[in-house]
């Protein structure tokens, strides 16, 4: 890369993404202000999404994994083997940024210098205009949610801060990044960028919300909406971001309502037939709680925000419950 790239190391984890993977590097190369280094951590896929990366896409390094290691582990593995840079961009192959994606974003940094995080403006493929997130949400119960999924941009979203950036397109601070230890590796993958903003945010980091850095993310083009594989992943780690993270006064308070949404997982799964998945997923993470637990007691030792303060980041109230219920939107992040 030129000496004038940006100051930005940006990570794409793929497994099976076939054509959407060029997609997105060709949308990577025609950036106005160019990363300085670009890495795909390839999970050992078995498709062609390969074929002919390395001719095609000299300027960008390729890791090959013998094993598929999770999103969480191929993004860590991926900064582990880059060279230093200020800024750590996730960028997920099915994710698809304009031209003036990381300008803006960027620019945003300069802006505000005081946030660590930077969330895109996710955009539904499709000429309509509407959204598959605008930043993630975080309510007490431990549900979490993307911002305004599938709703139209009308009127668009200001800038302004959010819980936590969708990991499918996200900027953070590489210090504070590395600081925390980076995505919890035993999420595999989902609500892993969600368990990670909220680490951040119990040392004081926030996140910001760029409108203009635009990003059309295809969302559970390799997974599957709503498979077996995303809920349960989604489902298991819904429970371990919780317990590791909320504060003790707040968790006594809320606790409540994390069973409440728990049980409503299982009767939700029972009428989509997934009681099965669902069930599983919960019992695997009753069965790794001592883990989880050990995290806790060093993730809230080292806590420096109130929990007032935390309070205030999240979405707050039944009426945000009720409403992810009636859109029937999935913890799926």
């Amino acid at each position: 890369m030129p000496d004038d790239a940006a100051d930005v190391l940006v990570v794409i984890v793929n497994y099976n993404a076939g054509i959407h993977l060029r997609r997105c590097l060709d949308a990577l190369a025609a950036q106005s202000l160019r990363p300085r280094t670009v890495i795909v951590v390839d999970n050992a896929s078995c498709d062609d999404s390969l074929a002919g990366l390395e001719q095609h896409y000299p300027q960008f390094q390729l890791i090959r994994s013998p094993c598929n290691l999770g999103f969480a582990a191929a993004n860590n593995l991926g900064v582990r083997e880059a060279p230093k840079t200020r800024w750590i961009a996730t960028l997920n192959p099915d994710a698809f940024p304009a031209s003036d994606w990381l300008e803006q974003m960027l620019r945003a940094v300069r802006q505000h210098p005081e946030y660590a995080m930077f969330a895109s403006c996710l955009l539904l493929d499709g000429d309509d205009g509407r959204l598959d997130g605008a930043g993630d949400c975080y309510h007490p119960s431990g549900l979490a949610w993307r911002r305004r999924h599938a709703q139209l941009d009308k009127p668009p979203l200001p800038a302004g801060e959010v819980f936590a950036p969708c990991a499918a397109a996200a900027l953070y601070q590489r210090s504070v990044f590395e600081a925390v230890g980076g995505f919890d590796e035993d999420f595999f993958c989902y609500l892993e960028d969600v368990d990670l903003a909220f680490r951040l945010r119990l040392l004081g980091e926030r996140c910001w919300y760029v409108p203009e850095a635009r990003v059309v993310h295809l969302g559970s083009a390799i997974t599957g909406y709503r498979s077996d594989f995303s809920t349960y992943h989604g489902q298991r780690n819904l429970v371990w971001t919780y317990v590791r993270n909320m504060p003790a006064a707040l968790l006594w308070r809320s606790l409540p309502l994390f069973f409440l949404v728990n049980l409503a997982a299982l009767i939700v799964g029972w009428r989509r037939g997934q009681f099965g998945v669902v069930a599983r997923a919960k019992w695997d993470a009753l069965r790794g709680l001592n883990r989880c637990l050990k995290k806790r007691r060093a993730t809230q030792a080292t806590r420096q925000v109130e929990c007032a303060e935390l309070a205030r980041a999240f979405t707050p109230g039944w009426r945000a419950l009720l409403f992810r219920a009636r859109a029937g939107v999935s913890h799926e992040l």
